[in-house]
């Protein structure tokens, strides 16, 4: 029996039931695959429940405010995913009547959509005989062909794509494509893979050889740099209400649209270096006062420890009125009771309930 039909017999038995699977809508498969990018199902599955209940359609999504879909999206990192999602779902109800197109190439051109994805959400969605290669399809196919180049090479992705395609069974894509991934998640695991469990070990070619564990092959990772930055907790009184300073970050790049407390990279001691830093960004004169907190997080790319300092304004009084403030674009005074309404990022969100509970005491 070739191993196509094996898997789908082991996944008929032994596939994981998920929210999305077996969804009518299209929009639903859509969604679970962006959330699915570089982001474990555990995480993601109370993320789509909350998504589908608030966005139950396209035409849901598209009608809401950036900052309500980066509010529901808060925790689970790539803000980009969440903003490509709400910018395809303007073009979806304004260039599809709110359904999702059909064919790979127009799913392509959606924000957010690149080769996998739209492969995915042809072949389940639709029942597309489209080949596709996530992250544990392409382990999978690495060791069951004993792939001994980078399979995060150009050449590695070339191949593995071509044997996707070569071993797609016609008519069963959606559930093959699943079948693969479950796999890959419960069996075929990055160390340790649980071989005398899998269905396919006796058609695996690393599993036959002893090389199951050096599969699959990977470019050498570069250094991860580490960053430090520090940020002014600013905390005014403006009648008889407690405010404090967000900046709002650009809506391109990393954590785009979110907030943050007024911050800068700095180099030597972080609480001699803040008020530099908050003039360069902020054209703002602060002074540092006692620190909040150190914060840590690791990126994709990088890692940054954040100190936190409470700061005050200079006494310029067209600094510490708050509508002149406002005038600055990416500033604005917050209610302290009225900062879980403003999307952050997991550092900032951190800072945010350490001075809640600072203020409560």
């Amino acid at each position: 029996m070739l191993f196509p039909s094996l898997l789908l017999r082991w996944y008929k038995k032994h596939g994981r039931t998920l929210p999305w699977r077996g969804h009518p809508d299209a929009y639903a498969v859509w969604v679970s695959e962006i959330m699915l990018q570089q982001t474990r199902v555990e995480t993601v599955i109370p993320y789509f429940e909350r998504w589908m209940n608030r966005f139950p359609s396209v035409r849901d999504l598209a009608a809401a405010s950036e900052q309500d879909v980066l509010n529901l999206w808060e925790g689970l990192g790539y803000y980009s995913r969440a903003r490509n999602l709400h910018k395809a779902a303007h073009l979806i109800v304004d260039e599809f009547d709110g359904q999702l197109p059909r064919s790979v190439d127009a799913l392509r051109k959606l924000p957010g959509i690149g080769r996998y994805t739209a492969a995915a959400i042809a072949s389940m969605a639709f029942g597309l005989d489209e080949p596709t290669l996530d992250g544990n399809i392409r382990r999978v196919y690495a060791r069951l062909f004993n792939v001994d180049i980078p399979a995060d090479s150009t050449e590695g992705e070339k191949l593995l794509w071509n044997l996707a395609a070569q071993n797609l069974p016609k008519g069963k894509a959606g559930d093959y494509n699943q079948a693969l991934m479950d796999l890959g998640a419960a069996i075929c695991l990055p160390k340790n893979p649980h071989c005398d469990t899998c269905p396919l070990k006796k058609q695996c070619k690393a599993f036959q050889l002893g090389l199951q564990e050096a599969r699959p092959v990977l470019k050498p990772k570069s250094k991860i740099p580490h960053h430090v930055h520090a940020a002014a907790v600013i905390v005014a009184q403006f009648a008889k209400l407690r405010y404090a300073l967000l900046a709002k970050r650009p809506s391109r790049g990393l954590l785009g649209g979110l907030w943050e407390f007024p911050n800068g990279r700095v180099t030597g001691n972080p609480a001699k270096a803040l008020a530099k830093a908050i003039k360069s960004e902020y054209g703002l004169e602060v002074r540092a006062g006692e620190e909040l907190g150190v914060f840590q997080h690791a990126y994709t790319h990088f890692r940054v420890t954040v100190h936190a300092f409470f700061a005050e304004i200079s006494e310029k009084k067209n600094q510490r009125n708050p509508r002149n403030l406002r005038t600055k674009e990416s500033l604005k005074w917050v209610k302290l009771s009225e900062l879980d309404d403003y999307p952050m990022g997991k550092t900032d969100r951190q800072i945010a309930r350490k001075l809640l509970t600072r203020q409560k005491q």
